[in-house]
């Protein structure tokens, strides 16, 4: 199967796609992640978007579509996607379609992850990330215990962005970008609205429960 999820910043995207990932055998695909990859193997691509990076401009639709190219032409990650933060924008979308149809492939399910602004905020500010190991925590929902976390509190940090402008300015981008996707997705039946204030166990109870009525 291969699955579109969505939500505003701090919705808890990452910690879903990685419960996927790990329950149902799925390769996610990120587009930051792709982007970074392309740009440590040097390729020619990679040359292309350190250069636009580094300017401090968007990476084109076109890269990104040449990415996913790459990606669905993959036979090892055949029917076996799960896309975070992809597609951004509705000619993204409509590429992915194209992209998917060309290579005998479906998108199984488009899930949202649905957050008010005011939880976002809250997720957010909170939001610690381990610069020793990489996971994330946050000191409301999530705190970092010695059970789940075996690194000295002094590796927690705050990233640099997360401050309430930036987050209200990125949660403002992704609703006026992302309706017209989910409109896109409700119209060919694919698309699952998922309250994203509940914990992180129970939205992920819900994901189970819809990827189960897809394999039924």
């Amino acid at each position: 199967m291969n699955i579109i999820l969505f939500g505003p910043p701090g919705a808890g995207k990452g910690t879903q796609a990685d419960n996927i990932v790990k329950r149902f055998n799925l390769h996610k695909v990120s587009t930051g992640d792709l982007l970074r990859d392309e740009i440590k193997r040097s390729t020619n691509l990679g040359l292309e978007i350190k250069s636009t990076v580094d300017k401090g401009t968007l990476v084109s639709d076109e890269i990104i579509n040449d990415l996913m190219i790459k990606i669905l032409s993959d036979r090892k990650f055949y029917n076996r996607l799960i896309f975070d933060g992809y597609p951004r924008n509705l000619n993204q979308a409509k590429n992915l379609d194209f992209l998917v149809k060309k290579n005998n492939q479906k998108i199984s399910c488009v899930l949202s992850l649905n957050v008010d602004k005011e939880s976002v905020i809250k997720r957010v500010l909170g939001r610690l990330l381990c610069t020793k190991c990489g996971l994330i925590f946050n000191k409301n929902f999530k705190p970092s215990i010695k059970e789940s976390h075996s690194c000295d509190p002094k590796f927690l940090v705050k990233r640099s962005d997360d401050n309430e402008k930036i987050i209200i300015d990125r949660f403002e981008t992704y609703l006026k970008k992302t309706l017209p996707l989910l409109e896109f997705y409700k119209e060919q039946n694919l698309l699952h609205q998922i309250d994203g204030k509940a914990g992180i166990d129970h939205i992920f109870e819900e994901i189970q429960r819809i990827i189960a009525g897809l394999e039924a």
